[in-house]
């Protein structure tokens, strides 16, 4: 499967890895309805992180929630899987 990975470094967070499984991203863009500080569609009608860093926690697991496919997992800081559970 195609995943990119992105690390979040605020320390506010308590979700510190970002990844999109491309394989499953259908282009929906309902992730960057919820938050388009963070997501945009690239030249493949895929979702990539754009601001790692730019929302808050509630923003970001909303944001994830609302993909269709459940294309975006979050992780927590120690690298447990937080969403999809």
């Amino acid at each position: 499967m195609a995943k990119q990975e992105y690390t979040r470094n605020r320390s506010d967070s308590k979700i510190g890895k970002i990844v999109i499984d491309r394989d499953l991203c259908i282009g929906a863009a309902s992730c960057i309805a919820v938050s388009g500080t963070t997501f945009e569609l690239d030249d493949e009608n895929k979702a990539v992180v754009t601001g790692v860093d730019s929302v808050d926690d509630d923003t970001l697991t909303m944001a994830a929630e609302s993909c269709p496919t459940k294309a975006i997992l979050l992780f927590d800081k120690e690298g447990k899987q937080v969403f999809p559970k």
